[in-house]
C-alpha cells in the first residue's frame, strides 16, 4: 500500500512541478513538444513514463533523446533497448553518437557530460524543442553539495542544481530552459514507483566504479551518512536552497556593484576600490560570469584582485583568464578576447574596391566598412586605384587636417586615448607607399576629396572583441 501512495505522491509531483516549471516561464508546448534525456537507467526510465503520461493527458508530442558515448561494452544493447521502449508508448526517439576527447580516469566524467549536454542541446535546437527535463532527484542534489563541499566552494557551488535554468554555453543552445521536476523526491521513491509499473530499466556498471568520486561518495560515504543521519539528504537539499537564496542575493549585489562603477564597456577603479575585498571578488565573479568565463578559484581571484587594483595609478597591466584578456588602462579595467588577432606578422595585401558597403579582412581580424559621408575619399578616385592593408610598420604619421601638422602614430593613440592592447590590431591601408588611412584613428587629410561628387569614410570594424 505504501508504493501505491507514493506512485500516486510522484505522479502529482511531477505534474504540479512540471506545470508550475512552464507557468513561470511561459512555455507552451503543444505546438512543439517536450524533451526527455534519457539514458535508459532507473531515473530517467521513470521520467520518461511520467512525462509520458503527462503528455498524452495533453495531446502534447514526446521526444527522448539518447547519448550514446561508447565506453560501456553494453552502450549498443542500451541503445536497442531505449529504442524499442519509446516505440512501444509512442515517443519520437533520437539515439546519437558521441566520440569523447579526454577517456582517462580523471577527464572521462567531465568529457562525457561536457559531450551528453553539448549533444541533448543541439538536438534540442534541431526539433525546436524549448523544454527539456532531466532525472535528477533529491539524492543527487545532496551528492552535488557533498562533491561541492570537498571542493572548497563558495555559495554559487553550494547552491547544487536549480529546479530548472538555462545553459547556453553548456547546452549549445540559447532558448532552451533545462528542467529538473523530479529535484524534490529522494531515489527511493523512483525504485517503488519502477516496480509498481514494472519499468524495466539498464543498469550502468561503470555507476559501481568508485574510481570516481561522485560514486564512491554514493556507495562508500551516503549509506553511513544515512545510518547516523537519517534524512540527510532532504537536509542537504534545503541547504542547497538556502544557498540559492544567498546566491541570488549576492548576485543582485554585484549587480548594483556593477551598474554603479561601470563606465561603458570598462570598470571604473576608483569606483571599485570603495567597495571593500568582499565585494570586489563579488563583482568579478559576476562581470567575469557575463563575459562568459568560468569562476576563478578563491586564489586567482585573490591575484587578480591584487594585480588590477593594487597597481599605481599609471600602470598598464594585462592578466588573463580563461579565454579573456584583462587589462588595466587609464584607471580602468577592460575585457577583451584572449584570441583577438595580433597582425604584426600578417604580410600585407593588395585590394580594390568595387562600391561594396564592407570588405572582411579576416587575416587582419576586422571588417573595413566604406560609409557615405558628406567628406571625404571620393568614390570615383577609391575605384580607381589599388590599396594595401598592412600592420604598423613604424614611422607613420598622419595629418588629420590640412589645418594641422601631421603627428606621429604614437601621439595619436595617446591623444584618443586607444587602449595599448588594441594598438597591436589596428590595420593601416596605403596608397604607394602613402599612408591613407589608419584604424582608429581616420583619413589622412591629403587624401580627401575637394571636387564635387559622392565621398566615402572609412570604418575599420573587430571580427574579434
Amino acid at each position: 500500500m505504501t508504493v501505491v501512495n507514493n506512485e500516486r505522491t510522484l505522479i502529482d509531483h511531477f505534474r504540479r512541478t512540471l506545470e508550475q516549471i512552464l507557468q513561470i516561464n511561459d512555455i507552451n508546448l503543444n505546438d512543439t513538444g517536450l524533451a526527455v534525456a534519457y539514458s535508459g537507467g532507473l531515473d530517467s526510465s521513470v521520467l520518461l513514463d511520467l512525462a509520458k503520461t503527462f503528455c498524452q493527458s495533453q495531446n502534447i508530442p514526446l521526444f527522448a533523446f539518447h547519448i550514446h558515448h561508447g565506453l560501456s561494452p553494453n552502450a549498443d544493447d542500451w541503445l536497442i533497448h531505449c529504442s524499442q521502449k519509446c516505440a512501444s508508448i509512442g515517443a519520437t526517439f533520437v539515439g546519437k553518437k558521441v566520440v569523447l576527447e579526454n577517456t582517462n580516469k580523471d577527464g572521462v566524467e567531465a568529457s562525457a557530460r561536457e559531450a551528453r549536454y553539448k549533444s541533448l542541446g543541439v538536438l534540442c535546437a534541431e526539433y525546436k524543442l524549448p523544454l527539456m527535463l532531466t532525472a535528477h532527484h533529491q539524492d543527487d542534489q545532496a551528492e552535488t553539495v557533498l562533491l561541492q563541499l570537498l571542493r572548497g566552494s563558495g555559495v554559487a557551488g553550494l547552491s547544487g542544481m536549480d529546479l530548472f535554468n538555462r545553459a547556453p554555453k553548456l547546452l549549445c543552445n540559447d532558448t532552451l530552459l533545462m528542467a529538473r521536476p523530479l529535484l524534490g523526491n529522494p531515489r527511493q521513491t523512483m525504485v517503488e514507483y519502477a516496480a509498481a509499473n514494472a519499468i524495466a530499466y539498464v543498469e550502468d556498471e561503470s555507476n559501481v566504479d568508485v574510481r570516481y568520486v561522485r560514486n564512491a561518495l554514493r556507495h562508500q560515504i551516503m549509506p553511513i551518512l544515512s545510518s547516523i543521519a537519517p534524512g540527510y539528504a532532504e537536509r542537504l537539499s534545503r541547504s542547497a536552497t538556502h544557498a540559492q537564496s544567498t546566491n541570488r542575493l549576492l548576485m543582485n549585489i554585484a549587480k548594483q556593484d556593477l551598474d554603479a562603477c561601470k563606465i561603458e564597456n570598462a570598470l571604473d577603479i576608483s569606483r571599485v576600490v570603495e567597495l571593500g575585498n568582499d565585494r570586489i571578488d563579488n563583482l568579478l565573479r559576476f562581470w567575469l560570469a557575463e563575459k562568459g568565463s568560468r569562476m576563478p578559484t578563491t586564489a586567482r581571484l585573490a591575484e587578480l584582485r591584487h594585480q588590477l587594483f593594487e597597481g599605481r595609478a599609471d600602470a598598464r597591466i594585462s592578466v588573463y583568464h580563461e579565454s579573456l584578456g584583462i587589462h588595466r588602462y587609464k584607471n580602468k579595467i577592460y575585457a577583451t578576447s584572449r584570441d583577438a588577432i595580433k597582425i604584426a606578422d600578417v604580410p600585407p595585401l593588395q585590394f580594390k574596391w568595387s562600391g561594396e558597403s564592407s570588405i572582411e579582412f579576416s587575416d587582419f581580424g576586422g571588417t573595413l566598412h566604406f560609409e557615405d559621408a558628406d567628406a571625404g575619399i571620393s568614390a570615383d578616385w577609391l575605384q580607381a586605384h589599388i590599396l594595401t592593408i598592412h600592420a604598423r610598420q613604424g614611422g607613420e604619421r598622419l595629418k588629420l587636417a590640412l589645418n594641422r601638422p601631421s603627428r606621429d602614430i604614437k601621439s595619436h593613440y595617446q591623444s584618443l586615448e586607444i587602449p595599448f592592447w588594441d594598438r597591436d590590431r589596428l590595420p593601416f591601408i596605403s596608397h604607394e607607399g602613402k599612408l591613407l588611412f589608419a584604424a582608429g584613428i581616420g583619413v589622412d587629410a591629403r587624401f580627401l576629396g575637394d571636387s564635387p561628387g559622392q565621398f566615402i569614410s572609412l570604418r575599420w570594424e573587430f571580427v574579434i572583441q
